[in-house]
């Protein structure tokens, strides 16, 4: 598989280099002596509304254009002021006051608490407002502004408020539109309260965006801040290594060996902010309690489930699947570089890799093998054959499904891989729960609540398909308690105690298995970016990270003349490279879908 990945990859870098000769005719001198950072995607943008984009890409260009209530500090990720100057709860934790710096928006025009309160109304009234992070406000009773104090009321005690992921919007540009929900914000220059301002979108191509000089905190040290959207992986590789771009991140193992080498490459590995799990379907019910789906009735069993966790040998997945390049996650959904909310498992509650162990629970459960080796459920009626649905076109996942199938085996259970396209996978997966088991994941912020509100009660879909954002179908007593409690708690200690105490229960029911916790695995020209703060400062993420920073921080060569840069390829000659790499190379283009109806990999 790697050969094969290798020799893509030296095509790409091939049938773009060979594209530069007649590129470099189209190249152009406008950008000479400007400073220009070139970042690539292997993503497109759903959306340039942030009322509606949920792809990682799509959030992280919004991260530059827009600011936010608080934003996580450089080097401790906790809340920090950003369009916020400062705040204050009262004492029953009920009302939040926030204090709204004086500062200016991209136009000119004063930002007031009045947009902050338009934004979060807007979200609270429209429902297509509500498509990108409509949970953050659904505890929200009232929000309103008084000079540059805003006011929000909530419903209860909310321990999350310093940590709302909705970049707060400027009312007078945005409050003539009539329909957010069908609005695609393709006006330009966008009025941005970030560091850097929109002025220009292709879709499926490219972002150019150029430096606020409003910015609050002071113009960014780059002139043009360009997302060059890539529809393969391979084709970004190429255009890293040719120097079309400066940065590329989200890099499968494979991706990043074919760069490690490169003496003008700076190859980034460091701990990352996913999960990646399998998603058990253990008996999956709509939001009226009704049953849905074809999924297998031995995953009801959580001995089943206990079993299939014993049966995989995570760190043979970490070292043979992510080359090495992952942790073995012997706990739940949040992962290491968040050390305060991280939980893992010791003593009796570990499940490690014991495959006699996990044939004894199948046994004593009287699950028996038949003469083909293969276990029927304790009636008799039922062989233990289980359906694993994963994305087509994604490789790895396709080696993650060999290597369990092989697992499986040895437990007298039979995998079958099921490959699905991304909208199809979503309905299978969250909606219409025709599934056994799946591939899962998710981005975790810095603060968790919201990837754990994935598994509530509430996210269920109703009976008709609608609503939901159900990471498991799960809905457990148990788990809605402490999710309840930690949101009251305002003591961070005591709140993230009962955060773990979450992940504990998803461990030992679980609805969901997780594997490992990949790093994050970026690159970039050496001989381009001069400097660039990572978050969190000490050896953080870069594009990978949820924040700003990297990207204000950074510092790069002027571009020299005839459009080309010093050290890189031409921005002209890059955007027809790009099309015309995948033109040839021939992988799929990656959908344009809501975060339920990404592939792992996709999502925030």
């Amino acid at each position: 598989m790697r050969r094969w990945f290798a020799r893509l990859a030296a095509l790409g870098v091939a049938l773009l280099v060979a594209g530069q000769g007649t590129t470099a005719a189209l190249a152009q001198d406008p950008a000479a002596g400007k400073k220009i950072l070139r970042v690539g995607a292997t993503q497109a943008m759903d959306s340039m509304n942030p009322f509606l984009a949920v792809r990682v890409v799509s959030t992280s260009v919004h991260r530059w254009m827009y600011g936010y209530l608080t934003v996580p500090d450089s080097k401790t990720l906790e809340p920090s002021p950003d369009l916020a100057e400062s705040w204050e709860a009262s004492e029953d934790g009920l009302t939040w006051t926030f204090k709204i710096r004086t500062a200016k928006w991209s136009d000119g025009q004063p930002i007031t608490a009045e947009d902050a309160a338009w934004t979060f109304n807007k979200m609270m009234t429209d429902e297509g407002a509500k498509t990108a992070n409509g949970p953050s406000v659904e505890n929200f009773e009232s929000v309103t502004a008084n000079g540059q104090d805003l006011v929000i009321k909530l419903k209860t005690p909310q321990a999350s408020m310093l940590e709302n992921p909705t970049p707060i919007m400027p009312k007078h540009a945005w409050e003539p539109v009539t329909d957010i929900g069908g609005y695609d914000a393709e006006k330009y220059p966008s009025v941005s309260s970030g560091p850097y301002v929109a002025v220009e979108h292709k879709k499926d191509q490219y972002v150019k965006l150029q430096a606020n000089p409003n910015y609050w905190r002071g113009k960014p040290k780059i002139d043009e801040l360009q997302v060059i959207l890539y529809n393969n992986p391979q084709a970004a590789i190429a255009g890293l290594k040719t120097g079309d771009i400066d940065l590329l991140g989200r890099m499968t193992p494979t991706e990043f060996e074919a760069i490690q080498n490169d003496p003008n490459i700076e190859a980034w590995n460091t701990q990352g902010r996913r999960a990646s799990y399998l998603q058990i379907n253990h008996g999956a019910t709509t939001l009226d309690d009704k049953e849905v789906g074809d999924g297998h009735p031995a995953l009801k069993d959580p001995k089943v489930r206990q079993a299939l966790h014993y049966a995989i040998d995570k760190q043979k997945l970490v070292d043979e699947v992510q080359n090495g390049l992952a942790k073995p996650a012997d706990g739940s959904i949040v992962p290491p570089m968040y050390p305060d909310f991280f939980w893992e498992a010791t003593g009796e509650t570990k499940i490690s890799h014991d495959v006699a162990k996990a044939n004894k629970i199948l046994d004593d459960a009287g699950y028996k093998k038949g003469a083909d080796g293969v276990r029927t459920m304790p009636d008799g009626d039922r062989k233990l054959e289980f359906r694993f649905t994963i994305h087509t076109e994604t490789p790895l996942e396709d080696k993650l499904a060999e290597y369990l199938t092989g697992f499986f085996k040895e437990i007298g259970i039979t995998l079958t891989t099921v490959k699905l396209e991304s909208s199809k996978f979503t309905e299978e997966t969250g909606v219409t729960a025709r599934f056994d088991i799946a591939i899962s994941g998710w981005s975790v912020n810095p603060d968790p609540e919201e990837v754990m509100a994935t598994h509530l009660c509430s996210r269920r879909p109703t009976a008709k398909g609608d609503g939901g954002g159900t990471e498991s179908f799960y809905c457990d007593d148990t788990f809605e308690k402490l999710y309840k409690e930690q949101q009251k708690e305002l003591d961070r200690p005591k709140r993230a105690e009962l955060l773990k105490q979450m992940q504990e229960r998803l461990y030992t029911d679980a609805p969901v298995i997780a594997l490992y916790y990949t790093n994050d695995l970026e690159g970039y020209r050496k001989d381009r970016i001069t400097s660039i703060t990572p978050i969190p400062e000490t050896k953080g993420l870069l594009y990978g990270g949820s924040s700003y920073w990297p990207f204000y921080t950074a510092d790069v060569k002027a571009q020299a003349a005839s459009g080309a840069s010093t050290g890189g390829g031409s921005n002209t000659g890059l955007i027809a490279g790009v099309v015309g790499g995948v033109v040839v190379i021939g992988l799929a283009a990656f959908l344009l879908t809501r975060r339920r109806k990404s592939t792992a990999d996709d999502r925030e």
